[in-house]
């Protein structure tokens, strides 16, 4: 279908857009300032006037048929030409209001996010952000954040990903730990030790020896699923943990093990939901995220 040959009103075409933006008519409505039966009508006169479903209801909100998926093309583009027209007649930027909600674990949201978001704040100020700081995966497609820094591809197609860095997580421990061990310079001088885990199960075990370690379940003595705490219990000189060398680095309090072992490489990823990334607001969020991190 040729959708310039198309005449309809714009009010109806900001609807949509909007709608195809936000995801769900609720959060339209919101980013719109009007009633959701409002907006819902809107939406369905332009269906009728084109004669197509621009729509198809899931669980969770709202997903662009193929016909939507066109039309949003043009439709950005008319918004894109009326924001030029507005800038022109007003004499100011555009400004990008609305929240933001950002998922990541508590080590990355602690120390990765903290200067990101201080940065947007002074960029863009109508952006209210929400910081999920979680090990669980947020669920992207059922709207638990908009944007996620994670360590692996999402595998679901409506996602979109960059891999932004490989961080390096090398095994940390106090200085007065590792003497009251030996101070080992070994592998098999580990064999020894006490570490710090987030469970009992054998990821880590596996993890660790696939590095050269030899070590068994009776090596992980206290485990914690929040990573900060287990960064704590390893400052205090519980054991030895393995973090990223983006935190480890920066505490003079711990050093890394003075062992020849290779690091532990972890891909990190941000993620978002495709139709989210047409937001004008989550696109400036992902690529300020993704220049922060890529370049540090």
């Amino acid at each position: 279908m040729d959708w310039r040959s198309v005449k309809f009103d714009w009010n109806r075409a900001r609807a949509f857009l909007v709608t195809a933006e936000e995801g769900s008519l609720s959060a339209a409505a919101r980013a719109l300032g009007m009633a959701q039966p409002t907006l819902g009508r809107q939406v369905s006169a332009l269906e009728a006037e084109l004669g197509l479903a621009l729509f198809e209801r899931a669980a969770h909100g709202l997903v662009l048929t193929p016909s939507g998926l066109e039309l949003l093309d043009h439709v950005r583009a008319m918004g894109e030409a009326a924001g030029r027209m507005s800038l022109a007649a007003g004499g100011r930027s555009q400004e990008i209001e609305g929240t933001i909600c950002i998922s990541a674990s508590e080590l990355y949201a602690a120390h990765l996010l903290p200067p990101i978001v201080a940065q947007l704040r002074q960029q863009a100020p109508g952006i209210e952000v929400e910081i999920v700081a979680s090990n669980a995966a947020a669920d992207l497609r059922r709207r638990e954040a908009d944007i996620a820094l994670r360590n692996f591809r999402p595998e679901q197609p409506d996602l979109v990903a960059r891999r932004l860095r490989d961080d390096h997580a090398w095994l940390y421990a106090t200085p007065e730990y590792l003497e009251r061990i030996g101070n080992p310079t070994r592998p098999e001088h580990l064999s020894r030790a006490e570490f710090v885990g987030f469970d009992t199960g054998p990821a880590l075990l596996r993890a660790l020896n696939a590095l050269g370690l030899d070590l068994s379940p009776a090596n992980i003595t206290v485990t914690c699923a929040s990573q900060m705490v287990q960064w704590y219990l390893v400052r205090a000189g519980t054991g030895i943990g393995m973090f990223p060398e983006t935190l480890g680095a920066t505490d003079p309090g711990v050093c890394r093990i003075p062992v020849d072992l290779p690091p532990l490489d972890v891909p990190l990823w941000l993620t978002a939901h495709r139709e989210l990334n047409t937001s004008r607001r989550v696109r400036l969020v992902f690529d300020l995220i993704a220049n922060a991190l890529t370049r540090s």
